[in-house]
């Protein structure tokens, strides 16, 4: 008689790379003690061709399986397989023969089972505005899956079933919205945190000032500064332009009684940009919005002190004045009401 316990009516299942075991087990009559060796002829096949083979005199297994021949004084003749992958799946076959006793058979088929790999990639989405989220089920094996989305615990879409799509390496894959999947009597979830950027509507953007740093003299750096308030969440960038042209990057933040939070961002201008003049801006990033918010001035309002000794210096140390500007055309004519009525 032929045992083969705790086989289920599908057969043994088995996963990518792990060892799987088809048991074939022979009761042994009460009157005998175990059994001889020598007695025995037994072996395996898979769909017909054989895979392993005992008999007094030779014994032979293909690679890739295991046969441990000491277990058949106990009746057990069970085959192991090594590194199971899907070529291995089929249907496999145990026969034994006894000297003095009846032919008996085992069978079990093998089918191959690939649990899903689940990967959810990190993203932002902003509230009030619709996002999908992905959920991928991937190198599983047979299909179909079921997926279904959760949150806080509850089922917020039902379970439904995705065949996949066949990779060339023979698995299956799909990527869909979801995180918990169903896959052969077996069950995965995947939680993730969810990123939220609330700042939506042009209303409720962060607010960008900039300003400069006093300075006693127009040959030292300048520094200027940029107020960014009322955004959320922490992660902001902020970047630095002089004439559209971004500058090398230099930073923290405080919260404010509504939740959001403020920061105060430096950047000092070297001499040359400082004399370079021009239009500053200070550009505010956000993850999930699509364009950055941006304060801007001409360094010229920012910095009058320094635009006043330049002018001085072209008028008085070159004798000419060698950029015009608009900014500088006006306090020209300032310093020279001031100087000519001044004088009277």
């Amino acid at each position: 008689m032929c045992l083969s316990p705790s086989v289920s009516p599908s057969g043994i299942q088995a996963s990518p790379n792990s060892n799987a075991t088809l048991p074939c087990n022979v009761t042994i009559p009460p009157y005998v003690d175990k059994i001889d060796k020598s007695l025995i002829k037994a072996g395996w096949t898979k769909n017909g061709s054989d895979i392993a083979s005992f008999t007094q005199a030779v014994t032979q297994i293909k690679e890739g399986f295991r046969w441990d021949t000491g277990d058949f004084i106990n009746g057990d003749f069970s085959l192991t397989i090594l590194r199971a992958s899907l070529e291995l799946q089929g249907l496999y076959e145990c026969t034994i023969t006894f000297v003095f006793f009846d032919f008996t058979k085992c069978s079990s088929s093998i089918p191959f089972l690939a649990s899903p790999i689940l990967s959810v990639p990190q993203q932002w989405v902003v509230l009030e505005t619709e996002s999908q989220l992905k959920c991928s089920a991937d190198s599983f094996y047979p299909p179909p899956v079921s997926f279904s989305w959760i949150r806080d615990g509850q089922v917020i879409q039902p379970s439904y079933i995705v065949e996949g799509e066949l990779t060339p390496d023979g698995y299956y894959m799909n990527v869909t919205f979801g995180c918990h999947v169903s896959h052969g009597g077996r069950h995965q979830e995947l939680d993730f945190q969810l990123n939220i950027t609330c700042e939506t509507r042009k209303s409720n953007l962060p607010s960008v000032k900039l300003s400069a740093v006093s300075s006693k003299s127009d040959n030292i750096p300048l520094t200027l500064y940029c107020d960014v308030e009322s955004f959320y969440p922490e992660e902001v960038s902020v970047s630095w332009l002089q004439n559209g042209t971004v500058l090398p990057e230099p930073p923290t933040t405080d919260q404010n009684p509504d939740g959001t939070l403020r920061t105060r961002r430096y950047y000092t201008l070297s001499a040359e940009q400082r004399e370079q003049g021009g239009k500053v801006e200070c550009a505010v990033n956000q993850p999930g919005v699509l364009h950055p918010v941006s304060g801007s001035s001409f360094l010229e309002l920012l910095d009058p002190r320094g635009m006043v000794l330049d002018i001085l210096r072209d008028f008085f140390c070159t004798g000419q004045y060698t950029r015009p500007h608009p900014f500088k055309y006006l306090i020209c004519l300032q310093l020279f009401f001031l100087l000519y009525f001044g004088s009277l």
